[in-house]
């Protein structure tokens, strides 16, 4: 290998949404108000329920993590694009590069398992309501929330060495608007098939197993509901789950089109919109799909909300 080309891996070019400075304006102006949108939506849902006593419950502690997670997973994405379009520039250093993926990685696998999660906990309120709080002890919400972290560390970091070891030679544009995995190994001039096979595998347990794990749980949901012998009670039961489904249908829709499409229907535009979706939208949407359904939680806005009013006077 000749030293002209080892030095290319020094950094990676991204070559963002797109290369038109008029788009760039408007996709700047456009993201800077979803992402402040998405920051204040998870950010307040995070105090409300961490201020208001009556949302110490199970179900609001799994929801305050996931508003952490996707926080963490917007902050990892938009804002260094945002940065790379406000200076007209479109590189990142190497290390930044795996640091920028290792967050995202990071994120996203706890995102996955920690929906999963919820649905268990929905499972356990509707089909074992009397034992619901002993069931979903303090001690286990601890050990289903604090889990997820720690194995997506793991994992995540294996990501990283296995990528670390790789070498990169000549082109080092990456058709995208941050460091992801599958454009980094098409860029690769070395064997990476130990890094796709690992890739099946992480696909397998973060994505495959909870998803499996989210069904069988409404399964039995959808029996137990069944039964009431209410049309009332049917419908609030069911209501109970609409949010975690929506949230659900958007996740998994999303990281299916990133990572489960095909090779050969896959493009550097439908990955990069899928990676939107999934670093952004869905980010920005959970806020509001959990909130305009749920009494406790818009009440508890409401009252953070009016306490920062009557502070700030």
């Amino acid at each position: 290998m000749e030293p002209r080309n080892r030095t290319s891996a020094l950094e990676f070019i991204l070559l963002g949404l797109s290369e038109t400075p008029e788009q760039e304006t408007l996709l700047f102006a456009l993201f800077l108000c979803m992402y402040v949108v998405m920051a204040m939506g998870n950010l307040s849902i995070i105090l409300a329920i961490s201020s208001d006593s009556h949302l110490h419950t199970p179900m609001y502690f799994f929801l305050a993590n996931l508003s952490l997670v996707d926080f963490g997973l917007a902050t990892n994405t938009v804002p260094k694009m945002l940065v790379n379009i406000q200076i007209r520039g479109k590189s990142i250093s190497y290390a930044c590069c795996l640091t920028q993926m290792y967050f995202f990685h990071f994120f996203g696998i706890v995102d996955s398992v920690l929906i999963a999660v919820m649905a268990y906990d929905r499972f356990v309120a509707i089909c074992h309501p009397l034992h619901y709080t002993t069931i979903m002890s303090p001690r286990l919400c601890g050990l289903l929330a604090g889990s997820p972290w720690v194995f997506s560390y793991f994992i995540s970091l294996t990501h990283i060495l296995l990528m670390a070891r790789l070498v990169f030679c000549g082109n080092n544009e990456l058709p995208h608007y941050f460091c992801d995995l599958t454009p980094l190994l098409r860029l690769s001039c070395t064997d990476t098939s130990v890094n796709k096979i690992f890739v099946l595998i992480v696909a397998g347990l973060v994505i495959a197993t909870p998803f499996i794990c989210i069904l069988a749980s409404y399964a039995r949901i959808i029996v137990a509901v069944m039964k009431v012998p209410s049309a009332g009670g049917r419908k609030k039961a069911f209501s109970t789950c609409s949010s975690h489904l929506s949230v659900v249908a958007l996740l998994y829709g999303t990281t299916i089109g990133v990572y489960l499409c095909p090779s050969s229907v896959r493009t550097a535009v439908k990955e990069k919109a899928s990676a939107v979706m999934y670093t952004t939208v869905t980010p920005m949407l959970n806020p509001f799909i959990y909130s305009l359904r749920n009494r406790d939680l818009k009440g508890a806005l409401r009252k953070l909300a009016n306490r920062k009013i009557i502070s700030s006077s």
